[in-house]
């Protein structure tokens, strides 16, 4: 699959809430991701920190990956949470060590990064047990809304790609547009 990343010209349509919470609400993303106060996060793809600012005052640290320099220019301008360092990386090449990070998760990037590398790299960063959770544009989904559908992964794909990492998915859901998937590393 080819890899595209998001516009950034476009950064100001990242900020848009009614649009951003149709797919993945607040309230949702809290209840996967289950933050708590010692928690080191990765949001891979964070872009603007949409979703990052919505966990920062629950963990004690989020880092933003994001391959672009331009999207933490936008987050800088918007204001940084405290608990967020920005880090930027190819989520192929993170730049943390083994075990150090006790989860990550994805909104709307993981058919922008996705493959077996990629995989292999946040399986190496996340410690024993760790969870990735991702909410994505479903391949099968109804089209409205997201990039092309050739552009995305299926949710079956998707699960192939975190099983062959190394992770047990705990949750797999197809939705109209989109896909959940809660998986965690093998201890």
């Amino acid at each position: 699959m080819g890899f595209h990343t998001f516009d950034s010209d476009r950064a100001e349509r990242l900020e848009d809430a009614a649009e951003r919470y149709r797919y993945c609400s607040r309230e949702e993303l809290h209840a996967l991701v289950a933050p708590h106060s010692g928690m080191r996060l990765a949001d891979l793809g964070s872009g603007t920190g949409f979703y990052t600012d919505d966990l920062a005052p629950h963990v004690g640290t989020v880092y933003g990956v994001d391959v672009q320099a331009t999207m933490h220019e936008h987050y800088r301008e918007k204001g940084l949470p405290e608990a967020v360092e920005l880090v930027e990386a190819d989520a192929a090449d993170l730049p943390f060590g083994a075990n150090d990070l006790d989860a990550a998760f994805s909104t709307m990037t993981f058919h922008e990064f996705a493959d077996a590398t990629a995989l292999a790299e946040v399986a190496r960063v996340l410690r024993p047990g760790g969870r990735l959770i991702t909410v994505d544009w479903d391949h099968d989904g109804a089209g409205d809304a997201g990039p092309p559908r050739d552009e995305t992964y299926a949710l079956d794909d998707a699960v192939a790609l975190q099983t062959d990492a190394g992770f047990v998915v705990e949750r797999a859901e197809r939705r109209p547009e989109t896909f959940v998937t809660v998986a965690r590393l093998v201890d």
